[in-house]
């Protein structure tokens, strides 16, 4: 079974938010995710000040073996893009969650993270998918 902080909240569809202090939410997938898909080659961010939607397609990441949509887990407004991965897009396989992070959102709710999966939900999703 592959790493699950703790102290995130999961999607369904294999992202992950981390409420930050300054209450903007980062995401990025999951190590699961980045394990299931292989090797990153092209990763897709969406523009800042770009509003999204949560549940909706946000960017797309694409490995040796498939393209895959990431989705915006809470509704807000992209303040932030990790630019490093357009050059260095195996950063998410090496660090899914640190370096590896995608976008950051000022959220329209916070409240919404409590929609998302906690840790042990998350791999209980995950093991019976395999």
């Amino acid at each position: 079974m592959s790493e699950t902080p703790e102290e995130l909240h999961y999607a369904s569809s294999h992202e992950w938010a981390r409420l930050e202090e300054d209450g903007t939410v980062t995401v990025g997938i999951t190590d699961h995710a980045q394990d299931a898909l292989g090797d990153i080659v092209y990763v897709e961010l969406p523009d800042e000040e770009q509003q999204v939607e949560a549940g909706a397609e946000a960017g797309v990441v694409e490995s040796v073996k498939a393209a895959s949509d990431i989705y915006a887990p809470v509704t807000g407004v992209v303040i932030a893009a990790n630019e490093v991965l357009e050059d260095a897009p195996e950063r998410v396989n090496e660090d899914p969650y640190g370096d590896g992070w995608f976008f950051r959102i000022q959220p329209d709710d916070p409240g919404e993270l409590e929609d998302l999966l906690d840790a042990a939900a998350y791999d209980e999703m995950c093991s019976e998918e395999e």
